[in-house]
């Protein structure tokens, strides 16, 4: 079947509109026929009862009161035949040439006569009378039933359709009446009419196929019209569609209008994008480039032409370190916001913000993916040169410090040697020599934490059991503790695990933080000290609670800053050695206080030690 069905337009026109006109008009045709030669053998039948009523109802009381009135009661056979024959034979000539074409007469069926009796036309059929009927004429079967019944079929004049009418008196059946045509006649009557009425359908079919190849023709041309203009507007939506009128052309003005709308939106849509300082880059489901703005361009050095239809990975991503934030968010489907990272770039790389997402389609239909960006390097460069200011006003400042640390006992060092070298007295040497060494002594400690902030050991990592090691540090300060009346409270948690990390310079940590808790109480307090494994970030957080006087808030933004201390006898290098110590293991230290209540410094540390993440590009 697919094999004969059209594939073009006008083909599935032609074929349906033929099977939608052809089908119904013969049909129509053949039952027009059908009734047509229904209608005019009922017709005939009637013509024929008509003719056969008028002869039975000619003779009046029967056939015995003809013979009575003309006194042949007694006579023979042929002669009663004759005489009815001349009483009868005038009206059925009459009553045959009334109706072109057809047969009548009588026929007498009484126990002492039977036979034909007339048979008009008189002048075609009148060597018929006297004729006797078979057993098997219909007419005997009409006589001995008494209903009138049509027979078609051969008979004594031929082939013919037949109306016969029972003869009755005194409800005694005498004989019957008939009235036939020749079926010959009847067939070329029906032919006549079927051929019109082919003729008629034939005429009609020929003018619908002409007419509907006209239509499809027509049809199919402003379709054509409409399916090149089409193709037209995929190459550009400024060549609009031509020729169609009528309601085609209203379709094909609808579709102009569409595509001015859609030109119109896309030309502001790239106007939007062309005038956005943020580069944008769209790639498909395959990593190829699909298009990208005037800021990408400039961004990147590269023009649209260069790389449209190029894969994004070769472009950006061949022979570099780089992961690509793009290509992960099409691969995976998670988006990336804000996220600053380094990006090659034709000319070298540059430092941009980044924002990655997956693109749809009207249907919801992932098509590709987008990243817009905007470059941070004149930003960065300007963020570096203020960190280096910051660190050059914090060596300023860490010199200050140096100089005023070291300044004072040297001072006291240079006027002792001094008032030594002018006395002889041994007393005096044997008195001020320790203090000389004792101010030397500071010195050196001052240069030797000095000399760890700036460059610490190495760490030596090892898996360490953190609550165990709080416990070791805290032997260390129980003389002190006992001195001054401190309490612990430990709130070690039990299911802590094994933290990677060096545990001598952690112990230093722990000891320099318990140490200024207890300073920070004057008399008596309580030092909370808190482990937590916080399951969700992989980590370990230890806390140090006391309950002493709290800092200041101004001063809460200095304590990480060398040699800024409060206390009469610190150098200021103990919580400096200690936010080296953590942020060198990757971690972070969150310090929160209360003026008069208490501080709570807060150390977090993961629970592995892992290398630098690679850098990531869009």
């Amino acid at each position: 079947m697919k094999a004969f069905w059209p594939t073009n337009l006008r083909g599935k026109m032609i074929i349906l509109t033929l099977l939608v006109v052809t089908i119904p008009m013969v049909v129509t045709g053949y039952i027009m026929k059908t009734d047509a030669e229904a209608s005019l053998l009922a017709e005939k039948q009637r013509k024929l009862f008509g003719a056969a009523w008028l002869l039975e109802q000619h003779i009046g009381s029967g056939f015995d009161e003809i013979l009575a009135g003309r006194g042949v009661m007694q006579a023979d056979r042929d002669t009663k035949l004759q005489v009815l024959n001349q009483a009868l034979a005038d009206f059925t000539d009459k009553v045959a040439a009334a109706y072109p074409g057809v047969g009548a007469g009588y026929y007498v069926y009484t126990p002492e006569l039977q036979g034909i009796v007339t048979y008009g036309p008189s002048s075609l059929y009148s060597g018929k009378v006297g004729v006797f009927i078979d057993e098997n004429h219909p007419g005997v079967k009409v006589m001995r039933n008494g209903e009138s019944r049509v027979e078609v079929g051969p008979l004594v004049r031929g082939s013919i359709m037949n109306a016969m009418v029972p003869i009755v008196r005194n409800e005694q059946v005498i004989g019957y009446v008939w009235a036939n045509e020749l079926t010959d006649d009847i067939q070329m009557q029906i032919a006549d009419m079927e051929r019109n009425i082919f003729w008629s359908v034939g005429v009609g079919m020929a003018l619908s196929i002409i007419l509907i190849l006209w239509f499809a023709d027509t049809i199919v041309s402003d379709v054509n019209s409409i399916k090149h203009g089409l193709r037209r507007m995929e190459k550009d939506l400024k060549n609009p569609i031509t020729g169609p009128t009528g309601e085609i052309g209203e379709i094909a003005a609808a579709i102009n209008n569409m595509a001015k709308s859609l030109l119109e939106a896309r030309t502001l849509t790239e106007h939007i994008m062309d005038s956005m300082t943020d580069g944008i880059i769209t790639v498909d489901n395959q990593g190829v480039i699909t298009s990208l703005n005037q800021a990408a361009e400039r961004l990147t050095g590269y023009e649209v032409q260069e790389i449209v239809g190029v894969a994004y990975e070769k472009v950006f991503c061949h022979g570099t370190r780089f992961n690509s934030l793009l290509l992960d968010t099409l691969r995976t489907g998670k988006s990336h916001l804000g996220q600053e990272t380094d990006y090659p770039v034709r000319t070298g790389t540059i430092h941009i913000s980044t924002s990655t997402t997956r693109l749809r389609n009207a249907n919801e239909e992932i098509i590709g993916a987008v990243v817009v960006f905007r470059d941070l390097t004149a930003n960065h460069r300007l963020e570096q040169q203020v960190k280096r200011a910051d660190r050059l006003a914090a060596l300023g400042e860490l010199m200050a410090g140096v100089a005023h640390e070291v300044r004072n006992p040297l001072t006291s060092i240079k006027g002792f040697v001094q008032y030594l070298a002018d006395s002889d007295s041994e007393e005096e040497r044997r008195e001020y020599t320790p203090i000389i060494i004792r101010e030397v002594d500071r010195v050196n400690r001052i240069i030797e934490e000095l000399l760890y902030f700036a460059r610490p050991n190495r760490a030596s990592t090892t898996t360490v059991d953190v609550n165990n090691l709080l416990e070791q540090t805290l032997v260390l300060v129980k003389n002190k503790t006992i001195r001054n009346l401190v309490e612990f409270d430990l709130q070690l948690a039990g299911d802590l695990p094994p933290v990677e990390m060096d545990a001598e310079q952690f112990k230093q940590v722990f000891l320099n933080l318990v140490i200024n808790a207890m300073q920070a109480m004057q008399q008596q307090g309580c030092i909370t000290i808190k482990t937590v494994w916080n399951k969700a970030a992989s980590s370990v957080c230890i806390s140090f609670a006391d309950t002493g006087v709290g800092i200041e808030e101004q001063d809460a933004v200095k304590i990480f800053d060398p040699f800024y201390t409060t206390k009469e006898t610190g150098t200021g290098l103990g919580l400096p050695v200690v936010h080296r110590i953590v942020t060198a293991h990757r971690g972070q230290i969150k310090v929160d206080s209360i003026v008069g209540q208490g501080t709570a410094i807060t150390v977090t540390i993961p629970l592995r030690q892992t290398g630098e993440d690679e850098n990531n590009a869009v």
